[in-house]
């Protein structure tokens, strides 16, 4: 299938895509009532248009059509995916490193400051030292979600409302009128109803980014204050390390498609410069 929506058929596959993404076998007729829904009770897809990108589609590979219902075959579901994190911002990725990453520097930083207290002489009361430390990771994680849901949302509709330009200006080339006008409807209900997705799905990446920061600074905070010294700074320390040098590192490592090795050195350098800046400046506090 081409990347270029250029016909009506074009528009009709990309619905297929996005209600079938999630693998399952459905009736040709339920599909059509899906997207007669999308068009608000419109005509704007006759059966017959959906049976001629239908078998595009399993000429292509991307379909299996049997007895009057269809399926994603493996090439296709890879193509719907892609088609739903384009469309969708279903893939919280950002959201998920951004979470790791702020929560980790946050716990490094609590852990380190405590630690250099009580070499320095003045160790901190235990209820206070929790207090402190909770209330700036939890004012991160409150950050993080307000920024993303805020930031997430205005950026998300604006590459939607680009998207939509381009494919309107293409498809306005169609020679016949009426599958023009048809096609651009279609486009335009289409988008109407992913605008409604992308605030759910940007709400639900707030929260993942939020829990996410909450998560990764906590829980070495928690073993800092639960364990003995010297091993509190210790395990804590190594709890962080695990969560920079496994999960981030794995997860970035498999979404960029970048070898292990320089992505552990990059993300490393850059945990390492704001951790070190984050206590210079806290320093000078």
């Amino acid at each position: 299938m081409s990347f270029a929506v250029e016909e009506l058929p074009d528009v009709i596959r990309i619905m297929v895509l996005l209600n079938l993404s999630k693998g399952h076998r459905i009736q040709k007729a339920t599909l059509k009532r899906r997207i007669d829904k999308v068009c608000v009770s419109l005509a704007c897809v006759n059966m017959s248009e959906l049976e001629k990108a239908l078998k595009e589609m399993a000429n292509e590979g991307l379909i299996k059509d049997q007895d009057g219902t269809v399926q994603l075959t493996e090439q296709g579901l890879r193509l719907g995916k892609e088609w739903e994190s384009l469309l969708l911002k279903k893939e919280p990725i950002l959201e998920i490193v951004a979470g790791l990453v702020d929560g980790s520097i946050t716990g490094i930083v609590v852990i380190l400051s405590a630690f250099i207290a009580g070499l320095a002489g003045n160790p901190l009361p235990s209820s206070f030292t929790i207090f402190a430390a909770f209330l700036t990771l939890s004012a991160v994680a409150i950050t993080n979600f307000s920024s993303f849901l805020l930031g997430g949302i205005t950026e998300d509709l604006a590459d939607i409302m680009t998207l939509q330009n381009l494919m309107n200006y293409s498809l306005s080339d169609i020679p016949d009128k009426g599958e023009r006008d048809k096609s651009l409807l279609l486009v335009k209900r289409l988008f109407t109803v992913l605008d409604k997705e992308i605030h759910r799905s940007n709400l639900f990446s707030a929260i993942i980014c939020g829990t996410t920061t909450f998560l990764a600074g906590s829980i070495p905070i928690v073993t800092y204050i639960a364990v003995l010294p010297p091993y509190n700074t210790i395990l804590s320390l190594a709890i962080v390390a695990a969560i920079v040098g496994i999960f981030l590192v794995r997860y970035r490592s498999k979404k960029t498609r970048v070898h292990w090795k320089i992505t552990l050195a990059e993300t490393l350098a850059i945990v390492a410069i704001a951790t070190i800046a984050s206590l210079i400046l806290g320093g000078f506090a």
